[in-house]
């Protein structure tokens, strides 16, 4: 380090070793600094060897030293850039999202964490990254419905104290013990969540990274929550069995009050016909009997207070020696009790750096989770953030540093810079939703109101009226939900620096400029973007921004004055990574000038300035910027000359036209007036307008047919799904129903195969008959009636197929493995598969080959006799 302190007439030398230099470059030069209060001589000597520099300096002091700037100024310039980035996002309503955010959080830290995240404004592209990580993977974890985290169980107000108390090694309360085992308890269902979801899909822990990270490394105390649940009861009391000492003391407290108030009954009681007007009472742990009239009771004892007329509080003295014995009891208990959970402070000790972890590490997730549920219920969509390319500097800030970029969607050669479609601004959204809730629970109410009325027995008139009443709120309702906020359509070429909307008041622009600004910063604040369909947006180091009116009477500074002050501001700290947002550039001041002065500052924004500038304008002449300058683009608010109403659209390429003359036509203006009003706005402008005219129905034709082709291409591809179904189907009912066919077919021949076999053996059984009643017949007859059988059953046999006569020749094949004999199925057998472990039905026997076909549920099989059992 080198400290230089310039002071009248001293000679500094300075030694400072340097890489050699080439000698072209002069040995000797003189350079002179003059301010108006010093004049510096620095004489400098450069040697091409590797030998030090020397500085030769004198420094004539004119003046004396101006004394240090106060510590006052000096901050404030420090945080001059500071209060610009605030005043910005104040403009913008951030505090208004963020407390939006934070209300989802489940616990007060959670809150107050989620605010002061989402207002830090020292931001890198790399913690924008994780922070909106985190947010998807909570967002994965709320989807797949397992692993929802919810904190509004947590007192984590009770969990610091208990840390608090143990940093001190002070004893901690009972309610603040089981606050940290609420904690524990939760952190570890976490965990086990987790765990389960991981082992049903591996998947899911790629998903939940980098929360399920954060989650599994979470140090969880369960024998602390064991130790606790052992001594301190649900209400937060120490339990009688806690210790032996605690048990004694609370018996000891329980007989003296048993005894107490026997003692006071047995008094109030002799009292009663005396003094009727005698309760038992306590006063600062002491028991005492009041009375209700200034009449002295008949028993002794200390007077503890009385009053003309409202009575008096008297401890008996018979009961003094038993109070005492109390308070002693008492505070015995008391000492107890702390003994207790000053063990239970002193096993929190041992882990107290882990507990206080996981005290942090559940309000990051509580944050995490408000994120995420605020993403959810305002259907937000995951952005696609992306480094804006500095077109002033090849090597990056963030290279430089070895910081984390995004090249995968980096969009250098795609047609936008910014591409927000459908985007909703979050306020707007979160007021229609607040007033829909609003209204439906009105007619809840009121319907409950009439069902209530109903069973009263009201009158004919209140009927009517509570009937008008609901009818009224319900098409409020109906209203609110016929009416959502218009979302818009924000795109922004790679080429485009500074984009010019015009259009007419109360027209959107300056919703459109606040929509704007707060996607980006929600989408660098790790929050989901409120669009319906895939978002993609730079990373923008600082959002500014001047919208509304910026008097202010403590400057003196007019409107004018204001913004104009604003806008230098924003100039001057902007970068090219930066996102302006200007409303009504120009305006508060002639006409004439201030378009001048706006076109001025937007070409200078163009130049130098800002990564993305988007101003706001009623001055026509900002409009002609795009043809002199390429790095311009304008777009202008639809307007509904029908309805006489704004449209909220934005038309994008189509700077705005006046409407002002047109619009005065449909309020009935006499032609006159309008006339002469034409020929003062000139010839010129109203061509110009016809032109403007003819180029947004082009534009709307064009978006027209985009959103026809759009959903002609969504029928084809619904038609095409369709088809493949169909074709499935169909596939699907060919192939039942041939196997249907074999089914029945298989059915049928083993149902002739029974008729055939039945006849057979009946034919048999005859013969048999017969020749057992005939043994005398001769042997020739016996030979004939045996000829005739076998020519009979040859004939049958012929009208079958010939794969039955096959398998029905032969009964039974060897075994070669046991070498038994194995009898042959039939065509529809059912018979066994040891292999498949099922039955299956016989559809084709091939003895000669010792095989046979086979059906086991939609599969053919060709198996070997041995492999089955019948």
């Amino acid at each position: 380090m080198l400290l230089l302190s310039i002071a009248p007439f001293v000679n500094y030398s300075i030694s400072i070793p340097i890489i050699p230099l080439p000698p072209p470059i002069p040995t000797t030069f003189i350079s002179t600094i003059s301010t108006s209060r010093i004049r510096i001589r620095i004489r400098i000597r450069i040697s091409s060897s590797r030998s030090p520099i020397g500085f030769n300096t004198r420094a004539f002091v004119n003046k004396p030293s101006p004394p240090s700037l106060p510590k006052d100024t000096i901050n404030q310039q420090l945080s001059s850039s500071s209060v610009i980035h605030t005043s910005s996002l104040r403009v913008l309503d951030w505090d208004k999202v963020s407390d939006s955010v934070a209300s989802f959080a489940g616990t007060s830290f959670g809150k107050q964490s989620t605010k002061a995240q989402l207002w830090n404004l020292n931001r890198t592209y790399g913690e924008s990254l994780r922070l909106l990580d985190e947010t998807n993977a909570a967002v994965q974890m709320h989807n797949y419905g397992g692993c929802i985290m919810d904190f509004s169980g947590l007192d984590l107000e009770l969990v610091k104290s208990a840390i608090r108390q143990a940093r001190r090694h002070l004893p901690m309360d009972g309610s603040e013990a089981m606050a940290l085992v609420a904690l524990l308890q939760f952190a570890e269902s976490l965990q086990f969540n987790l765990k389960s979801a991981i082992q049903e899909d591996a998947d899911w822990l790629q998903r939940f990274m980098p929360i399920a990270e954060l989650i599994m490394e979470l140090v969880i105390n369960r024998s602390l929550v064991k130790f606790i649940l052992q001594l301190i009861d649900a209400d937060g009391s120490v339990k009688d069995s806690a210790s032996s000492i605690l048990k004694q003391s609370r018996d000891q407290v329980r007989l003296l009050e048993r005894k107490l108030y026997q003692l006071m009954e047995r008094l109030v009681r002799n009292e009663m016909n005396e003094t009727p007007s005698l309760e038992v009472s306590n006063v600062a742990g002491r028991w005492c009997i009041q009375s209700g009239t200034d009449l002295q009771p008949s028993f002794e004892g200390l007077l503890l207070s009385s009053g003309s007329g409202s009575g008096s509080i008297v401890e008996p003295l018979s009961a003094v020696p038993l109070n005492d014995e109390l308070q002693q009891a008492r505070l015995a208990v008391a000492q107890a009790e702390t003994d207790v959970l000053l063990k239970i402070t002193e096993k929190m000790q041992v882990d107290l750096d882990d507990i206080e972890n996981l005290f942090n590490n559940m309000i990051l997730l509580d944050v995490i989770n408000a994120r995420a549920k605020y993403s959810l219920s305002f259907g937000g969509t995951y952005p696609d953030l992306f480094l804006p390319e500095d077109n002033d500097s090849c090597l990056t800030a963030e290279a430089l540093s070895g910081e984390k970029t995004s090249t995968a969607s980096h969009p250098t050669q795609s047609k936008w810079k910014l591409y927000l479609p459908k985007v909703y601004h979050p306020l707007l959204l979160q007021q229609h939703r607040e007033a829909l809730q609003k209204a439906m629970k009105n007619v809840d109410n009121a319907t409950s109101d009439i069902r209530r009325r109903k069973q009263q027995g009201q009158n004919m008139t209140q009927k009517e009226e509570a009937d008008a009443s609901l009818l009224s709120l319900q098409m409020q309702v109906a209203k609110l939900k016929q009416a959502p906020p218009v979302p818009v359509d924000i795109f922004v070429a790679q080429k485009t620096r500074v984009l010019v909307i015009t259009g007419p008041n109360a027209g959107g622009k300056t919703i459109c400029l606040k929509t704007l600004g707060l996607a980006a910063m929600m989408a660098k604040s790790g929050v989901y973007v409120l669009s319906s369909e895939p978002v993609k947006i730079p990373w923008f180091d600082s959002v500014f921004a001047d919208i509304g009116d910026e008097q202010s009477l403590s400057q003196s500074l007019s409107t004018f004055s204001g913004h104009l002050k604003q806008t230098s501001e924003i100039l001057s700290h902007s970068t090219s990574r930066s996102l302006v947002l200007l409303d009504e550039v120009g305006a508060g001041t002639n006409p004439l000038e201030g378009a001048a002065l706006g076109m001025s500052l937007l070409e200078s924004f163009a130049e130098a300035g800002a990564f993305l500038t988007i101003a706001t304008t009623h001055h026509g002449e900002l409009k002609t910027l795009k043809y002199s300058n390429d790095v311009f683009e304008n777009a202008s608010m639809e307007f509904d000359e029908v309805n006489l109403k704004p449209t909220y659209k934005i038309l994008w390429g189509v700077p705005g036209r006046s409407n002002a003359i047109s619009i005065a036509a449909r309020l009935g203006l006499p032609d006159t007036i309008l006339n002469n009003a034409r020929e003062l706005y000139g010839a010129a402008s109203a061509e110009i307008n016809e032109v403007i005219v003819e180029m947004e129905r082009f534009k709307q034709n064009f978006h027209e047919h985009i959103s026809q082709a759009q959903h002609y291409l969504k029928l084809s591809r619904d038609l095409h799904e369709n088809l493949l179904v169909a074709r499935r189907k169909v596939m699907e009912h060919g192939t039942n129903q041939r196997y249907r066919k074999i089914r029945e077919i298989s059915e049928l021949a083993a149902t002739a195969r029974s008729i055939l076999h039945k006849k057979v053996r009946q034919l048999r059984a005859s013969v048999a008959q017969s020749s057992r009643s005939n043994a005398t017949t001769d042997c020739s007859q016996q030979s004939l009636v045996a000829t005739n059988i076998q020519h009979n059953t040859t004939v049958d046999n012929s009208q079958i197929p010939v794969t039955t006569k096959t398998a029905n020749s032969t009964d039974t094949i060897r075994n070669p493995a046991s070498g038994g004999w194995v009898k042959i199925p039939k065509i529809g057998d059912m018979v066994h598969v040891s292999s498949l472990n099922k039955k299956v039905t016989v559809l084709k026997v091939e003895p000669s080959k010792e095989e046979i076909v086979v059906q086991a549920g939609n599969m053919k099989l060709k198996l070997k006799l041995v492999d089955v059992v019948t």
